[in-house]
């Protein structure tokens, strides 16, 4: 058996796959270090997916999923894979594609292209809602107010509140995110660094928000970036490669960098990363903060006010740090600036009611 396997692998100029033992390996898995073909790495690509969404029940025949679809690497092939799973075992989903125009010229404009593309090779129809429509700002406006510091907070918290609203018009159970294991990991050790406990215990569940308006899950929970890129390249699939114009200083790029140089040394590190976060264990001493729903636009919040509203309030009023780092309490705890939190009463109104336009 070892002559005829020794055979084949010189006639086909390299070694056999090490899974079906019968075509040539093109690649070496960065997860496990196997050396397989297209065909099986394709197979178990896919089947580790289904196997995470069977085991943690993330979907349930008849639901109605939006796909938070960027245009980038992870949310394509997300959309990719889940329309064939949805197939293939028969879930019985009804699936949708939902992108958030953040208004940033030269990169969103031209990932949405890639979007609507998408929308037409997989069959899944497309809800796009835009920074502009809903907060009555673009990026491009934020960061010529503020510059390219503390911008990737205001974009994060409005993209985050901007999903749920276009899922909330497009009355999804679930919104699917393209977050991949590198990703967890890295959160997991932002969430370490900022001392960040409240985050910390929900970073790795693999379903979240399931207090609020419409839960989110993350099927590449397992999934590592380089497999991602891996499957795009072989598969052909049609992404948008540009990184951001305005996130080349983001603090998560550290933590990523970090991550990569753990993955070169050992492989399984992203693993052990995510598994060490769900082992975490929250003293029942230490007091978390209590969900509410924000006075002014009813979003989800442990605030007054929940944070795009403070944000919000701060560009309006030409005051963009008021909501950035401690001083965005501000608006929740000084009794001088509540009055702007009250409406009647002889006190000042809100007039800027875009963020608020939307019930949940």
């Amino acid at each position: 058996m070892e002559e005829s396997n020794t055979k084949l692998t010189k006639k086909g100029g390299g070694r056999l796959c090490c899974i079906c033992n019968q075509r040539r390996a093109a690649l070496k898995r960065p997860k496990t270090l196997e050396q397989i073909c297209r065909e099986c790495f394709y197979e178990v690509f896919e089947e580790e997916i289904h196997q995470v969404i069977v085991d943690n029940q993330l979907f349930k025949p008849g639901e109605r999923i939006a796909i938070g679809a960027s245009g980038g690497k992870d949310s394509t092939v997300l959309a990719c894979v889940l329309a064939e799973l949805n197939r293939r075992h028969n879930y019985g989903l009804d699936l949708f594609l939902l992108s958030v125009d953040e208004g940033i010229t030269g990169y969103r404009d031209d990932s949405l292209e890639t979007v609507k593309r998408n929308e037409v090779q997989y069959g899944l129809p497309l809800k796009i809602v835009s920074y502009k429509d809903l907060y009555g700002w673009t990026m491009d406006e934020i960061v010529k107010m503020i510059g390219l510091k503390n911008n990737c907070t205001f974009c994060g918290v409005f993209r985050r509140q901007a999903l749920d609203r276009g899922a909330s018009l497009l009355k999804v159970d679930k919104v699917a995110t393209g977050h991949n294991a590198d990703d967890i990991a890295e959160t997991v050790l932002l969430n370490i660094l900022r001392g960040d406990i409240a985050r910390l215990s929900r970073c790795t569940s693999i379903v979240t928000g399931e207090d609020g308006p419409i839960p989110r899950c993350k099927p590449f929970k397992y999934t590592y970036e380089k497999e991602i890129v891996m499957y795009a390249y072989f598969k052909r699939l049609d992404y948008f490669s540009t990184e951001c114009i305005y996130s080349p200083n983001a603090y998560r790029g550290f933590a990523r960098e970090f991550i990569k140089d753990l993955e070169r040394i050992r492989p399984r590190a992203i693993l052990d990363i995510i598994k060490s976060g769900e082992d975490f264990r929250i003293s029942t001493s230490t007091k978390m903060p209590e969900q509410g729903t924000c006075e002014r636009c009813g979003y989800i919040s442990s605030q007054k006010w929940c944070k795009a509203c403070v944000l919000l309030e701060g560009l309006n009023r030409g005051l963009p740090k008021m909501g950035i780092g401690r001083s965005s309490r501000g608006l929740n705890n000084d009794p001088k600036k509540d009055k702007y939190m009250k409406q009647g009463n002889g006190t000042k109104s809100i007039e800027n009611k875009q963020c608020g336009s939307l019930d949940f």
